[in-house]
C-alpha cells in the first residue's frame, strides 16, 4: 500500500499554511498537506528588521498580486531574499487587519467580520504559499534557515489571532445567533467551523492557560522543522555506496548507469551510489541479486532518525509526543488522537482502534500466506536462509514472474513518462470530465524539470493551471504530493493553480523515465487531488478544494487511481517508448490479473504505521516514552496489535515518519479509512456505466467541486444517495 499527498487549502486568518505535506509514494498509503522560541509579532519582527517600507520594497514580488496569468507565482523574480521581510510585513498587515475587525463599533455580521477575516492576510498567504511549497520541492540551505526562524513567529502569529479575546467575541455572538441570521449553507457552515476552529485552538480557555499552550505551540513549531530538516539531511546522507558493477547485477543498464552518475555527482567517482527514499523499503532491492547488498540498504533505512548522530530524532519524536498530550489535556481531550479525532470523520479514537483492529488479523494472515510462498521460492533455488524483510521485493518479483508470467521489468518499456501523464492521466481526466490541457512554455518555473499546463473546462473557458514536478532530487523531500499556489474562491474571484510532486528517479541524459508501476499508481493518485482543486466551486478560500478532514481527503484521490487500470486508459498509455506498439494484449490481462498480488504485504506494512501512530498518540504525558524507550515503545506496540512480523517492517519508523510529525498526526490511519468511501465509489461508478461522462460530472457536482463547504460524508452521500458500504474494500484486498 502507498502513500499520497496533497496540500490542503487553509483558512488565511488561521495562518496555518506553514504547515508541511508529509503524503508519500503511491497508490492507496503506501502520501499533505497541512502544519518556537520568543514571542514575536509581525510588528515586532519588522521593526527588528528595520524600515519594512525597504525591505518590502517594490522589488519585492510578494507585495503585490502576481501580474501573471491566474496569479501564477513569478518563481523568475523570486530571490530567497524577499521570503522573510515578506513574511515580516503579511504579518504586520494581518495584525492590522484583524485589529479594524475587532475595532468596529457595529454588531458583528458575517460581511463585517469573517469576510474580512477570510480576506485579510493576502501577502502573507502569497509568500507562505511559495515558500512552503519550495521548502518541499526545491529547497537550499537559505531556506532551511529562514524556515527555523520563522516557523516560531508563524506559530505565535496564528495564536495572537485564534486566541484573540475580542476578535472571538465577534465569531462567537455570530455563532450563538446562527440560525435567525437567514444564511445561505455556504456561510452558515462558514460561522460554524470558524468558531470551532477558534474553540479547538483555545480560545475558551483563561489567560494562564493561553500562556501555556501560546509556550507549547511555539516549541512544537520549532520540533516539527528540526524533524522534517533531520529527515531531508538523512536520506540525503545514508545513500548506499558499491564498489563495483558485479553488485549490482540484476538493475537494469540505466539503472546502473544512473548509480554511476549519482556517484560523481558525490565525487566518487569510478564508484556507484543508490540514494535512499522516504520509506523503509528501497525500490531497487526489488531487482538487486545480492543479498548482502539489500541487507545493508534495508538496515540504513530502518536505522534513520534512531541511531545516534546530529540527526537523530527520537529525543524530538518524544519531546513532541508529550506536548501534543499536554496541550490536548489543556483543552479538555484525555489524548492528542482523541483531540485530531473530534474534527475528523472517524470523530472517536475507539472507532479507529475497532477499524485497524478489524483489519490486520487478515491482512496479517494474507502476508503470512504470502511468506510461505517466498520461502518456497527460495527453498527450491537452494537458498539456505529464512526470509528476511531485505528478501521480500527480491522474490515477490519472481513469484509474480512464476504466477503471472511477468516481472516490473517487462512493463517499464511501456510506461514512459510522456505517454502516462499525456496519453494516461490526461486522457482519463478528458474521458471522464471533458477537461483538457495546453502546454505552456511562457509561465516561469522554479527548476527546469518543472512544466506547467493549462487546463480547460468542458465548455472552453480556462480551468485552472497544473505544474507537473516529476523528478526525485536533493533538494527535493521525499514522497509525492499535491499542493496549491493559488486557492480558488468566488470571494476573491481566483481560479486555482495547483502542482504535483513525485519522486520518480531522472534517467541518465537522453534515456527515456521510464516508470515502475508503483510509480504509474502515483501519478493517477496525485492527480486525483489535483482534481479536487481544479474542479473547487466554492465561495469562501477556507472551503477551497482539499479543505476537508484528513480522513476524507485521500478518497477523491484514491478513486482517480481506478483510472490507471481502466482497459481503455491502460491500452491509450501503456505503448513500448521505441516502437508505439501496445503492450501485448496478454501481458495487459496478467497485470489486471495481479492486482490482488501481494497485498498482504502492502496492508500490513501501512496498518503497522498507522498501528504505532496511534499507539503514540492515544497517550497521556506522564505514559509517553523517552527517546531511550521510544524503538521499544514503538517494538512493543507492534506485538500488541499482532502486527509484528520480522519480514514485514513498517512503511515508516517513528523517527522518519514525516506524515505524524506534519498534517497526519493521529491521522495516517485515513488513507485506510478513506480508501472504503474509494472502494465503494469504485464499484458504484462500475455499475452505473463506468468510464461516462456524466458519471464524471456527477462526481464533480456532488462532490469534487464542493471542497469543505458541507459535511464530508454528506458530500459522499449526495454522490452515491447512500451510507458507505465496507464490502468493496475487503473484496479489493482479499481480506473478506
Amino acid at each position: 500500500m502507498n502513500s499520497k499527498c496533497h496540500r490542503t487549502a487553509i483558512p488565511v486568518f488561521a495562518v496555518m499554511l506553514m504547515a508541511a505535506c508529509a503524503d508519500e509514494e503511491a497508490g492507496s498509503p503506501a502520501a499533505e498537506s497541512g502544519a518556537d522560541s520568543p514571542d514575536v509579532t509581525g510588528t515586532d519582527a519588522m521593526t527588528e528588521e528595520g524600515d519594512s517600507s525597504e525591505t518590502m520594497s517594490g522589488d519585492n514580488p510578494f507585495l503585490v498580486e502576481s501580474p501573471l496569468y491566474l496569479q501564477y507565482p513569478p518563481f523568475d523574480r523570486i530571490d530567497d531574499s524577499h521570503y522573510l521581510p515578506a513574511f515580516e510585513a503579511g504579518m504586520a498587515e494581518h495584525l492590522a487587519e484583524i485589529d479594524a475587525i475587532v475595532d468596529q463599533d457595529e454588531a458583528p455580521t458575517v460581511e463585517n467580520t469573517l469576510v474580512p477575516m477570510e480576506l485579510a492576510g493576502q501577502v502573507l498567504n502569497r509568500v507562505a504559499r511559495v515558500f512552503f511549497g519550495l521548502m518541499s520541492a526545491h529547497t537550499n540551505d537559505e531556506m532551511q534557515a529562514i524556515e527555523v526562524e520563522i516557523a516560531p513567529q508563524l506559530s505565535a502569529h496564528s495564536d495572537s489571532i485564534l486566541l484573540n479575546g475580542a476578535l472571538f467575541e465577534r465569531v462567537k455572538a455570530l455563532y450563538d445567533n446562527r440560525e435567525s441570521l437567514d444564511l445561505d449553507p455556504e456561510s452558515l457552515r462558514l460561522v460554524e467551523e470558524t468558531h470551532r476552529q477558534f474553540v479547538r485552538a483555545g480560545a475558551e480557555l483563561s489567560e494562564e492557560q493561553k500562556e501555556r499552550l501560546r509556550a507549547i505551540n511555539t516549541e512544537l513549531a520549532e520540533l516539527e522543522t528540526e524533524f522534517s530538516q533531520n529527515v531531508l539531511a538523512e536520506v540525503n546522507a545514508m545513500f548506499t555506496v558499491v564498489d563495483t558493477r558485479e553488485e549490482l547485477a540484476g538493475l537494469t543498464e540505466a539503472q546502473i548507469e544512473g548509480a554511476a552518475d549519482e556517484a560523481e555527482a558525490r565525487e566518487l567517482a569510478g564508484k556507484f551510489v543508490i540514494p535512499m527514499v522516504n520509506t523503509t523499503q528501497q525500490p531497487l532491492m526489488a531487482a538487486l541479486e545480492n543479498r548482502d547488498l539489500r541487507e545493508r540498504m534495508l538496515t540504513a533505512s530502518m536505522s534513520r532518525g534512531n541511531h545516534g548522530g546530529e540527526y537523530d530524532n527520537r529525543e524530538i519524536v518524544s519531546r513532541t509526543a508529550m506536548l501534543r498530550a499536554e496541550r490536548a489535556a489543556l483543552l479538555g481531550y484525555e489524548t492528542h488522537a482523541d483531540y485530531i479525532l473530534d474534527n475528523q470523520t472517524a470523530k472517536t479514537v475507539a472507532a479507529v482502534n475497532e477499524r485497524l483492529a478489524s483489519l490486520t488479523p487478515p491482512a496479517v494472515a494474507n502476508a503470512e500466506r504470502e511468506a510461505a510462498d517466498l520461502q518456497a521460492m527460495i527453498d527450491a533455488e537452494g537458498g539456505d536462509f529464512e526470509l528476511a524483510a531485505w528478501d521480500w521485493d527480491f522474490y515477490t518479483d519472481k513469484v509474480r514472474q512464476e504466477r503471472f508470467q511477468f516481472d516490473a521489468s517487462q512493463l517499464k518499456p511501456y510506461l514512459e513518462l510522456n505517454s502516462v501523464l499525456e496519453n494516461g492521466v490526461f486522457f482519463a481526466a478528458t474521458q471522464v470530465f471533458g477537461i483538457t490541457f495546453e502546454e505552456r512554455f511562457d509561465l516561469p518555473v522554479y527548476q527546469e524539470d518543472v512544466r506547467v499546463f493549462e487546463v480547460f473546462d468542458h465548455d472552453g473557458s480556462t480551468l485552472s493551471l497544473f505544474i507537473f514536478d516529476p523528478y526525485a532530487r536533493e533538494s527535493k523531500r521525499g514522497g509525492a504530493w499535491m499542493n496549491s499556489y493559488v486557492g480558488q474562491s468566488h470571494l476573491e474571484d481566483k481560479l486555482p493553480v495547483v502542482a504535483n510532486h513525485l519522486n520518480i528517479p531522472e534517467p541518465p541524459e537522453g534515456e527515456p523515465t521510464l516508470m515502475t508501476f508503483t510509480e504509474v499508481i502515483t501519478t493517477f493518485h496525485e492527480f486525483g487531488h489535483a482534481l479536487h482543486g481544479m474542479f473547487s466551486d466554492v465561495t469562501y478560500p477556507s472551503f477551497a478544494g482539499t479543505s476537508v478532514p484528513r480522513d476524507f481527503v485521500e478518497y477523491p484521490s484514491q478513486v482517480n487511481e481506478m483510472w490507471a487500470t481502466w482497459p481503455e486508459v491502460l491500452a491509450n498509455y501503456a505503448r513500448h517508448y521505441e516502437t508505439g506498439e501496445p503492450m501485448p494484449q496478454d501481458l495487459l490481462d496478467r497485470v489486471l490479473a495481479a492486482e490482488q498480488f501481494n497485498q498482504g504485504y502492502a496492508t500490513t506494512e501501512y496498518l503497522a504505521a498507522s498501528i504505532t501512530d496511534q499507539a503514540l498518540h492515544q497517550l497521556t504525558a506522564d505514559q509517553v516514552p523517552s527517546a531511550d524507550d521510544l524503538m521499544q515503545f514503538e517494538a512493543d506496540a507492534l506485538a500488541a496489535a499482532g502486527a509484528d512480523l520480522a519480514s514485514v517492517p513498517p512503511r515508516y519508523r517513528l523517527t522518519y515518519f514525516s506524515h505524524i510529525m506534519g498534517g497526519y498526526s493521529s491521522g495516517y490511519y485515513s488513507y485506510i479509512w478513506s480508501e472504503v468511501l474509494d472502494a465503494d465509489t469504485v464499484e458504484w461508478i462500475k455499475e452505473n456505466g463506468g468510464m461516462t461522462r456524466e458519471n464524471g460530472q456527477h462526481f464533480r457536482d456532488t462532490l469534487l467541486s464542493r471542497g469543505g463547504s458541507a459535511e464530508a460524508l454528506s458530500l459522499f452521500r449526495d454522490f452515491a444517495g447512500r451510507e458507505p458500504n465496507v464490502e468493496p474494500l475487503l473484496e479489493r484486498r482479499g481480506l473478506n
